[in-house]
């Protein structure tokens, strides 16, 4: 590990190795909503005094640069105009455990919060970039948007290249990287459970989970509009109002393509078909709990 023995690191005091080394080149940054969220957390739970927060990313790169922020965690540090220090010893012990449970992602550059890129943010960046190399490390900045006036919350990707003759540490200049925010299917349902909280009628920020079966309504309804898009696009292609896209035409041709044996064979009849009968025997055994449990209250009495 380049965090080395002690419990911080004081950045400005140690000897950082050369920058200069061939390292991989980055193509795009795709980051999941548990390491933004984790990030946002971090920075609400900071102390009043700090004007920032930074910690590790998690992820995988692919061999064509692509990288991939899964997770994140913090790391505790302190900062000045004069020196700039993390704690170490934490990063280590956060970093083995994770690799336990996920020894797939491994560290591939740090966050902050805001948008100011200094001389502290140069040095943080060649330490990790010592911890990510060959892999240039990669600078996920997440401007809250509370205090600075920056059009509003938003979030880039930067990656380092040194500058001058003979590269310090502390000079490098902060290259963007096309950045993209990315989730899971299985995440979809927490994403809208969390959108649907600014307008839930129980009151700002206070929200309650749905039901099974008023996620499955508003799934249907979901379905059901997006079917009535593409209907009436290709209505009015075909009515020669629109120029049709090609893309778009082989776009549907592989989505409804992929399921046309199934509905010949009455894919769907038989699926519909399970559905209700689970339905009805979740009904059936209620309904057997509720006379059993009134036959041994009437018993009691």
């Amino acid at each position: 590990m380049s965090f080395g023995r002690s419990s911080a690191v004081y950045i400005h005091q140690q000897v950082l190795g050369s920058t200069t080394n061939q390292a991989a080149e980055i193509s795009s940054v795709t980051v999941h909503p548990v390491a933004l969220f984790s990030i946002l957390d971090h920075y609400l739970r900071r102390k009043d005094e700090q004007a920032r927060v930074i910690g590790t990313l998690l992820g995988t790169v692919s061999d064509s640069g692509e990288v991939e922020v899964r997770s994140s965690f913090a790391v505790p540090h302190s900062e000045s105009e004069q020196q700039v220090a993390i704690d170490g010893d934490h990063h280590r012990a956060m970093y083995e455990l994770h690799h336990r449970i996920n020894p797939k992602e491994v560290v591939i550059g740090w966050y902050s919060t805001g948008s100011n890129l200094n001389a502290n943010s140069a040095l943080i960046q060649n330490l990790y970039s010592q911890e990510t190399a060959p892999l240039r490390a990669v600078h996920l900045a997440i401007n809250t948007g509370l205090e600075e006036s920056m059009g509003g919350a938003g979030v880039e990707a930067y990656i380092s290249s040194p500058v001058g003759v003979t590269p310090k540490p502390e000079n490098c200049v902060f290259v963007p990287v096309p950045i993209e925010l990315r989730f899971r299917e299985t995440e979809k349902s927490g994403l809208d459970l969390l959108a649907s909280a600014s307008s839930a009628a129980a009151g700002p920020g206070v929200t309650q989970p749905i039901s099974d079966l008023e996620a499955l309504e508003q799934s249907i309804k979901s379905v059901t509009e997006m079917l009535d898009r593409v209907l009436a696009y290709v209505r009015s292609v075909l009515a020669g109002e629109v120029q049709g896209d090609p893309a778009v035409g082989r776009y549907l041709l592989d989505t409804f393509a992929a399921s046309t044996d199934d509905l010949e064979k009455g894919g769907f009849s038989a699926s519909l078909q399970d559905t209700l009968m689970v339905s009805y025997l979740a009904n059936l055994v209620r309904s057997q709990a509720e006379v059993s449990s009134r036959l041994a209250l009437a018993a009691t009495t």
